[in-house]
């Protein structure tokens, strides 16, 4: 069952994720998020992601799935609280993630519709600290430590579509106070505690005198050219100067 207290985000472009954070009653099957921090977990389900390639490097299908993991995650949940002021409980422990026919995450059951902040969050950790610390980092962990791939290239990951919704929301003319906190996120290099923040500045903007201009360029890698069936992103910051044999997306 859609969550209807979310409703007014799913207009226009952004009407197909409606179905996306979803209550327990939904009757799609789904695996209990938790299972991702296991290592048969996570194989099983990288084996329902890639079941003809068997041989393929571990670590670059475990980037691509992330990828669609953190993009149908943090549409509804980041747009849920900057215009709606209101938090979900997306923290893995309570969630249950619904898998498409290709094995990617289509959908998230969550145990409730969330709640109004009583209180503005203090800084934007606070307001997004279910999300980046109840999810993100024990999933990133878990991957790095299960598959080896490396933590900066999942937060990167995470974090580029954090800084695109962002930028698509402003587009979307959301008035700039409601994104304070987003673009507080990506534009503080430590979290209050004084550690590195692994969402900060994730993409940069190019100048080139050919292509497009400026280009949005992701500052790491995502490693998906490690699949051969793959090429680089056009926003991938090896666009100019590609490793030998892979070729860049629409050339």
């Amino acid at each position: 069952m859609a969550i209807s207290a979310l409703a007014p985000l799913f207009v226009g472009d952004f009407s197909h994720y409606r179905e996306v954070l979803v209550l327990t009653d939904d009757p799609r099957p789904a695996i209990a998020a938790r299972s991702l921090l296991t290592p048969d977990g996570l194989e099983q389900v990288l084996a329902r992601y890639a079941p003809n390639r068997p041989e393929a490097d571990r670590r670059a299908l475990t980037s691509q799935w992330s990828r669609a993991y953190f993009l149908r995650l943090i549409v509804p949940t980041v747009a849920a609280s900057l215009i709606l002021n209101r938090e979900l409980p997306v923290e893995l422990a309570r969630l249950s993630v619904v898998l498409d026919d290709e094995g990617e995450p289509a959908a998230f059951k969550v145990p409730h519709e969330g709640s109004l902040w009583s209180r503005p969050p203090v800084d934007p950790f606070e307001r997004f600290d279910t999300l980046l610390a109840g999810n993100f980092a024990p999933l990133i962990d878990a991957m790095s430590c299960h598959v080896r791939v490396s933590r900066k290239v999942l937060w990167s990951n995470a974090a580029n579509y954090f800084e695109w919704l962002i930028s698509a929301m402003a587009r979307f003319r959301v008035p700039e106070p409601m994104l304070r906190d987003g673009r507080d996120l990506i534009d503080s290099p430590h979290r209050p505690d004084g550690s590195r923040n692994p969402m900060f500045q994730p993409v940069r903007y190019v100048e080139r005198e050919t292509g497009p201009s400026p280009l949005r360029q992701r500052r790491q890698c995502c490693i998906r050219y490690l699949l051969p069936e793959l090429d680089l992103c056009e926003n991938c910051p090896h666009i100019d100067n590609p490793p030998k044999g892979v070729k860049v997306a629409g050339h």
